[in-house]
């Protein structure tokens, strides 16, 4: 069986298990009930047959006699169901009967056991009704014998068996109710380590922390472990790139420099199609250095908590307000101070920074921030009142390296880089036509949404 519910199989087997159980338990307690109750009618027809016995004598010609009859009333009510027969072995094989037996003759068929010298056997009686009886053989000192037979109806053993039945039934039934319930709570109580564990995983997935920490049992200790050492594994080897990615872009910064010298070099001389063609080249190696130093930056893997957008926004528009772009455009952040976003600070800064350069490069007059947040969410907008751009160019927008505005000084990956990070958070961006300009929101969501979504 794969996938399901462990808690489901597990339940799902202790209940068939305990009904299973229960249901040979009570196929055997009512074997052993009619058995017992077989032994405790044969005992009562031990007690009857020795008075038939006591009663029964040859008189004086010679003739089986049972005088006086015994005492209870069924025997002399025609087929009541208790029976009594003596019948002479030698001689004339005479047979004295019960009234309750009328002319039917008792012939044990079937031996039980044997009490006390007592056979205990099963026969068929009157109407062929299933009987249980006691027989025994006399002989006198004229050494001439006789059986005498007390029997009784079979039904009176079913009778008692079915009301044993029909008490124990809803006392199994209930205790059936009872240890299911007590397996289910052991179940639960079983597994509610793993609930912590999971628990704990999402607190991970979420970002609120960087290893599990949770009070696990020795058997699931080991697996808590392994989990933790390949975070820590992934953690090392997300610093050594970030490290290697810093690294990487510092290596190149001088030669890059120096090809930016040798390319005015060139101009100066008056190679000025080469040196566009090498200048052309270099833009392309820059951007390419520029976008993966920012996605080195990202920081999906860290632990981290709730941002103040408001504060990261205010910071972000008080340098852009700096810029010869800036000073000339009313910029308005519209954002309540209580609003956060599941994002680590440095790449909320990243994505602000990238959305309001770019509005600030295609603004006319005005530029606006502002975010709103929900229970899956936050959704924070910059808008602007430029140009706009195109709906069937706004995927392509946000392509990587893509510059739909060629005259301008721009890497072309302000958009790409805003989304690299709202994608490593779980998150979305939208450009939206803001009529006049363009509007460009990036939902990210809380932690419990990004881990159900992943």
């Amino acid at each position: 069986m794969s996938g399901g519910s462990i808690r489901l199989r597990l339940w799902s087997a202790a209940a068939i298990s305990i009904v299973v159980a229960l249901g040979l338990a009570g196929i055997g307690l009512r074997f052993l009930f009619e058995r017992h109750v077989e032994r405790r009618i044969a005992s009562d027809l031990t007690v009857e047959l020795n008075q038939l016995v006591a009663a029964t004598a040859f008189d004086s010609d010679g003739r089986l006699a049972v005088t006086p009859g015994l005492a209870d009333p069924r025997f002399a009510v025609p087929l009541s169901g208790l029976y009594w027969q003596v019948e002479e072995i030698d001689g004339g094989g005479a047979v004295i009967r019960s009234r309750s037996l009328w002319d039917t003759t008792l012939a044990p068929t079937r031996r039980i056991g044997e009490r006390g010298g007592v056979r205990v056997a099963e026969l068929t009686g009157p109407g062929g009704a299933l009987l249980v009886a006691a027989a025994r053989t006399i002989t006198d000192a004229g050494g001439r014998s006789f059986r005498a037979i007390v029997a009784e109806d079979h039904r009176a053993v079913e009778v008692s068996v079915d009301e044993y039945v029909s008490e124990l039934a809803p006392a199994l039934i209930l205790l059936a109710l009872v240890l299911i319930a007590a397996i289910f709570t052991q179940v639960t109580i079983g597994l509610a380590p793993l609930e912590s564990l999971r628990a704990a995983l999402s607190e991970v997935v979420g970002r609120r922390a960087a290893r599990l920490e949770v009070d696990a049992p020795k058997e699931v200790r080991p697996l808590v472990d392994e989990i933790n050492r390949l975070l820590a594994a992934q953690e090392k080897a997300l610093k050594r790139a970030r490290s290697a990615a810093t690294d990487l872009a510092h290596g190149l910064k001088t030669p890059l420099q120096v090809i930016s010298g040798e390319i005015r070099a060139l101009r100066t001389k008056g190679e000025a199609d080469l040196a566009g063609e090498i200048e052309k080249s270099l833009g392309a190696i820059r951007r390419h250095i520029d976008r993966e130093l920012a996605r080195a930056r990202v920081a999906p893997g860290v632990a981290v908590g709730e941002c103040a957008v408001a504060e990261v926004a205010a910071r972000v528009v008080d340098v852009v307000r700096r810029t010869p772009g800036g000073r000339r455009l009313a910029i308005e952040v519209n954002v309540a101070p209580a609003v956060t976003a599941s994002i680590d600070e440095d790449d909320l800064a990243e994505i602000l920074g990238n959305l309001v350069e770019n509005a600030a490069r295609f603004a006319r007059a005005r530029l606006t921030v502002s975010a709103e947040s929900t229970t899956e969410g936050t959704t924070i907008a910059v808008g602007d009142d430029g140009p706009g751009i195109p709906e069937e160019a706004r995927q392509a927008a946000l392509a990587r390296g893509v510059r739909l505005d060629t005259a301008g000084s721009g890497t072309g990956l302000g958009l790409a880089i805003v989304a690299d990070i709202a994608d490593a958070y779980g998150g979305r961006v939208t450009l939206a036509d803001a009529g006049p300009g363009l509007s460009v929101s990036v939902f990210l969501p809380r932690p419990a949404a990004a881990a159900v979504s992943a």
